[in-house]
């Protein structure tokens, strides 16, 4: 079993806040084997992530949080961005393109951009894996909505911690049952269903602190593209 963490966000995130080094840091000392940075439609932290993550004893897996006109998806095992704003369709179509895989995070949280208001349960059942357990909740019924999803249709369950901030790195992880330390053996094994999921929900005043510090973000953004 290897233990992976499958979603996080570096600075490059308008709603990030610490460096790769901090977060590769906090995932060795919390005996992480695997992680992936999933920056909001960036790319360029992640795969430089993944070229220094051997140096921390981790495998990197280099992906982003793309912005479908729908919603959030995770591509993993990607090389190149992929654009924002495609169609939840074109969006898989781009991430399988490159031999990486889809995980829908968050599914049914509409207010952080979840897919499923928007799309049929037989799209949301295209996708590689779901999003069961996210750390980032309040009543964890949305986490309950995608796990009970994934059994009926038998798709893959993976964890994340949504972590904004290196010291959430670890929150919720998936276990991995493949003794390939490589991304695409990792990769492969998730998308077989060969998983578990173990997580903790975020602190609620980290959680309210990381949604404060991405509000002040967006608006010093706004401010900036004025002049």
């Amino acid at each position: 079993m290897l233990s992976v963490e499958l979603h996080t966000h570096s600075e490059l995130s308008y709603d990030g806040r610490d460096p790769i080094e901090l977060i590769l840091q906090q995932a060795e000392a919390v005996g992480l084997d695997a992680i992936a940075i999933t920056d909001h439609d960036e790319i360029d932290a992640s795969l430089e992530m993944a070229e220094v993550a051997p140096e921390y004893g981790l495998v990197g897996i280099p992906g982003m949080e793309i912005t479908s006109e729908v919603g959030h998806v995770l591509g993993l095992g990607l090389r190149e961005r992929v654009p924002a704003g495609l169609s939840f369709g074109e969006t898989l179509d781009r991430i399988r393109e490159q031999s990486g895989i889809a995980i829908i995070p968050h599914p049914f949280q509409k207010s952080r951009h979840g897919v499923a208001p928007h799309i049929t349960r037989d799209e949301l059942a295209g996708a590689d894996a779901i999003e069961v357990y996210n750390s980032r909740l309040l009543t964890g019924r949305s986490n309950r909505q995608a796990e009970r999803f994934a059994e009926r249709r038998d798709l893959p369950m993976t964890a994340g911690s949504d972590a904004h901030i290196a010291e959430m790195v670890g929150q919720a992880v998936t276990y991995v049952a493949t003794e390939d330390r490589s991304v695409d053996g990792i990769l492969d094994a998730v998308a077989a269903g060969e998983t578990t999921v173990v997580g903790k929900r975020t602190p609620w005043r980290i959680s309210f602190r990381q949604a404060g510090g991405a509000m002040k973000r967006r608006a010093v953004l706004a401010m900036t593209s004025l002049f």
